[in-house]
C-alpha cells in the first residue's frame, strides 16, 4: 500500500502537462543524439545543464533522464543502419544488426531492438520503484565513515569497470579528485590551488568541466572521423519481426533485461557493460555460434534489452544514495545541485514529488520512445545523412552561450575551451574521461565525509574498520582489486572493451 501511495504521487507529478512535455522533449532529444553518431547523452546533457536553471527541479531531472535512456533507443538505429554506434552501449549491436540490415532485414532488427528495449525499460523501472524504499531506509543508517567507504568502493569499481587501460583510468580518477579540491577550503577558509586567480576561489564549475571535456572535446574528435561514415541503408523493410524472430528473441530479451537490471547498479557499469555482457552470454549459450556476426537476431535482442535495463537501474545509486554510478549520473547530480537539492536518501521524504515523479516518468518515457522509434523511422533515416560539419558550428555556439549564461563570465568560456582541448587530448591518448568526472564530483564529498568521520571519532582512523557497514564496503573494494589482479579477469576485460 505504501508503494501505491508513493506511485500515486509520482503519477500526479509525471503526468502534469509541463513534466509530460519535458519528458517528451527529453526522449526526443535522446533519440536524436543517439541516432546521430558523435553526440551521445553525456555531451548533450552537459550542454543542456545551463538550460535547466529556468526549469523546475522535477522537470529538469525528467528531461535529462529522458535524454539518457532515450539515447539507448536511438543508438541502435545508427548501429543497424550505418554500422556506427550512436551511443557506446550500442557498439555490439553493429555486429549483427548491420548484418541483418545488409541482408534486407533492417526493419526486423529495428523492431526487435525497440520492443526489447521497451520491455527491459519497463521491467527495470519496476525494480527501481520496488527497491527504492527499502534501500533508502537502509541508506539512512549510513554515517560519515560509511559514506566515505561507499565512495571509495564506487571509485574503485568505476576504475575496474572503466573502458580502456586500467592505469589510465586510475590517473584520470586522481586528476578528477585533484580538480575537485580547487577553491576555498570549507574548514579553514584558505584558498587551494588557485594560483592567485580570483575566479578560481569557488573552484571549477561543474558545467565548465563537463561541457568542455564531453562537449567541445567530442566535437573536435568527431570532425576527424567525418569522412569515415558509411552509407546509410535506406531500405528498411517491415518493422514487425516474424514469428521465428520472436521465437529466437524472447529468451535473449528476458536474459538481457535481467542482466542489465543487475549490472546497471554497479559503479562504472550501466548500459555499456550490460550490453557487452549480454552479447557474450548469448553467444556462449547459442547452439550455433557461427551465426553471430552474420545477422543473428539474438545478438540484437539481448544487448539492446540489456543496455536499456542498465540505463534505468543506474538511477538507483543516484536516487537512493545520492552517488553517481557513471558520467551521466554525475551530470544528474550536478543538475540537482544547481537547483539546491542535496542528493541522498532524504530526497525521498523531503521531495517525494521529485523522487517518484522521475521514476514514473521512466514508464511514460519508454512508452513515448516506442511511439517515436517505430512509426517515425523514416525521419531518423533521413537525419543520418546530415553531414556532421553542418551540425558542429551550432553545437559550439550553444556550448559557449550556455556556459556564459551561468555566471555571465567570459573567464568561464575560456576555461571551457581549455577543458575542451584537454578532453581532445584525452581522446587522442585513449584516456576514458568518465572516471575523471566521477572523481571530480565525489572528491569534495569524500573529503567532507572523511573530515566529519575523523572529527566524530576524535582522530581515530579505526572508525572506518570498526563500523560494520564501512568495513564491509572496504572489503568489497579490496575484492575488486583482487579481481583485477587475476590474469583471466584482465584478459576478459580487455576483450570486452576492445572497440576494434
Amino acid at each position: 500500500m505504501e508503494l501505491l501511495s508513493h506511485l500515486s504521487i509520482g503519477i500526479e507529478s509525471a503526468l502534469s502537462w509541463s513534466n509530460l512535455l519535458y519528458c517528451f522533449v527529453g526522449v526526443t532529444l535522446g533519440t536524436l543524439v543517439g541516432v546521430l553518431p558523435g553526440l551521445g547523452p553525456v555531451a548533450t546533457i552537459a550542454m543542456l545543464l545551463p538550460v535547466t536553471y529556468g526549469l523546475s527541479p522535477d522537470a529538469a531531472l525528467i528531461m535529462l533522464a529522458g535524454i539518457y535512456y532515450g539515447a539507448q533507443y536511438g543508438g541502435s538505429t545508427a548501429a543497424i543502419l550505418v554500422n556506427l554506434p550512436g551511443e557506446s552501449s550500442s557498439l555490439v549491436t553493429c555486429l549483427d544488426g548491420h548484418a541483418m540490415a545488409r541482408s534486407g532485414r533492417a526493419g526486423a532488427a529495428l523492431g526487435i531492438a525497440a520492443l526489447g528495449s521497451f520491455f527491459a525499460g519497463t521491467l527495470a523501472t519496476l525494480v527501481v520503484a520496488v527497491a527504492a524504499v527499502p534501500l533508502a531506509d537502509f541508506a539512512l543508517r549510513f554515517g560519515p565513515a560509511d559514506y566515505f567507504s561507499l565512495m571509495v568502493l564506487g571509485l574503485i569499481a568505476a576504475v575496474v569497470l572503466a573502458q580502456g587501460d586500467i592505469f589510465k583510468a586510475v590517473a584520470m580518477t586522481l586528476l578528477g579528485l585533484l580538480l575537485g579540491l580547487v577553491g576555498v577550503d570549507v574548514n579553514s577558509g584558505a584558498e587551494r590551488f588557485t594560483f592567485g586567480i580570483p575566479e578560481l576561489a569557488e573552484g571549477f564549475g561543474f558545467v565548465v568541466v563537463s561541457m568542455g571535456i564531453f562537449g567541445i572535446g567530442e566535437i573536435i574528435a568527431n570532425l576527424e572521423h567525418e569522412h569515415t561514415r558509411a552509407g546509410v541503408i535506406r531500405t528498411v523493410g517491415p518493422l514487425l519481426p516474424t514469428r521465428d524472430d520472436y521465437r529466437r528473441s524472447w529468451k535473449p530479451v528476458l536474459r538481457g533485461s535481467a542482466l542489465g537490471t543487475l549490472l546497471g547498479v554497479l559503479p562504472g557499469g550501466g548500459a555499456m557493460l550490460s550490453s557487452f555482457a549480454s552479447y557474450m552470454l548469448e553467444k556462449r549459450l547459442a547452439k550455433d555460434r557461427s551465426r553471430f556476426g552474420k545477422g543473428a537476431i539474438e545478438g540484437v535482442a539481448g544487448p539492446e534489452s540489456a543496455n536499456n535495463a542498465g540505463a534505468q537501474t543506474s538511477f538507483i545509486p543516484l536516487l537512493v544514495m545520492g552517488l553517481p554510478s557513471n558520467a551521466v549520473m554525475a551530470l544528474m547530480i550536478g543538475a540537482m545541485m544547481i537547483h539546491g537539492i542535496v542528493p541522498g536518501p532524504q530526497v525521498m521524504t523531503e521531495r517525494p514529488e521529485l523522487f517518484w515523479g522521475v521514476i514514473v516518468s521512466m514508464w511514460v518515457g519508454n512508452a513515448l520512445l516506442l511511439l517515436l522509434n517505430l512509426p517515425l523511422i523514416g525521419i531518423w533515416v533521413r537525419l543520418l545523412s546530415v553531414p556532421y560539419r553542418m551540425l558542429y558550428p551550432a553545437i559550439l555556439l550553444f556550448c559557449c552561450i550556455g556556459v556564459f549564461s551561468v555566471n555571465n563570465s567570459l573567464f568561464d568560456v575560456l576555461l571551457t575551451v581549455g577543458f575542451g582541448l584537454l578532453g581532445y587530448l584525452f581522446i587522442k591518448l585513449r584516456c576514458e574521461p568518465a572516471p575523471l568526472l566521477l572523481g571530480f564530483v565525489l572528491g569534495p564529498l569524500m573529503e567532507e565525509n572523511l573530515r566529519r568521520a575523523m572529527l566524530l571519532s576524535h582522530g581515530d582512523p579505526s572508525v572506518f574498520l570498526t563500523r560494520p557497514i564501512s568495513a564491509t564496503l572496504l572489503l568489497l573494494g579490496v575484492g575488486f582489486l583482487v579481481l583485477l589482479a587475476l590474469p583471466r579477469f584482465r584478459a576478459t576485460r580487455e576483450v570486452a572493451f576492445a572497440e576494434d
